[in-house]
């Protein structure tokens, strides 16, 4: 199963990764998509870590393609240096007060929906680092939207919001399904 994930990571990274630099974007990608599943990462956390990894796999990709498809040994020192930062930063994450509180209701449902989605992407393999950033962000900024209209209502939302952030939700619905599909 996790050689079945890393070949899918791999193809969505776009650069063969057979070494300890693989096995650790596997591993993190795993438990970003744990704690997104268990509601201990917010999808701004998530974002946050997604844009970060992104950063690293691209910083990657570019020295194995100066390299001939190889990490200098001092390469391979940074990289495990930046892996070992996003491990703390998951694990500060996902111990943190941080978490999203938005009541019993359809609105919160369809959010928690949407996050499993996101997770199960990211498990197994149909998202990469880049595309969870953005869908995140997405997610994050109508969570922002919604936490504000509630506020602004004494805790509650008007129909009109509540359709307005379904539209949303609908169209981040179809951005999920199309980055899993794609």
């Amino acid at each position: 199963m996790k050689t079945m994930i890393l070949a899918a990571i791999i193809t969505a990274a776009g650069f063969a990764q057979t070494s300890e630099v693989g096995s650790r974007v596997e591993n993190q990608q795993d438990r970003i998509a744990q704690g997104v599943r268990s509601g201990s990462l917010t999808a701004g956390e998530t974002s946050n870590l997604e844009r970060k990894e992104s950063s690293i796999n691209q910083d990657v990709r570019t020295d194995r393609q100066l390299n001939g498809g190889h990490l200098t040994g001092q390469e391979k020192q940074i990289v495990n240096q930046q892996q070992n930062r996003m491990s703390n930063q998951i694990y500060q994450d996902k111990h943190n007060a941080a978490t999203p509180h938005y009541g019993n209701n359809e609105v919160g449902a369809r959010r928690d929906n949407q996050q499993d989605r996101i997770a199960n992407g990211i498990q197994s393999g149909k998202l990469n680092a880049g595309q969870t950033a953005r869908l995140e962000r997405n997610q994050a900024a109508i969570n922002q939207e919604t936490r504000t209209d509630r506020n602004l209502n004494g805790g509650h939302l008007t129909q009109g919001e509540k359709g307005q952030i379904n539209r949303q939700q609908n169209v981040q619905s179809r951005k999920i399904y199309k980055a899993k599909h794609s």
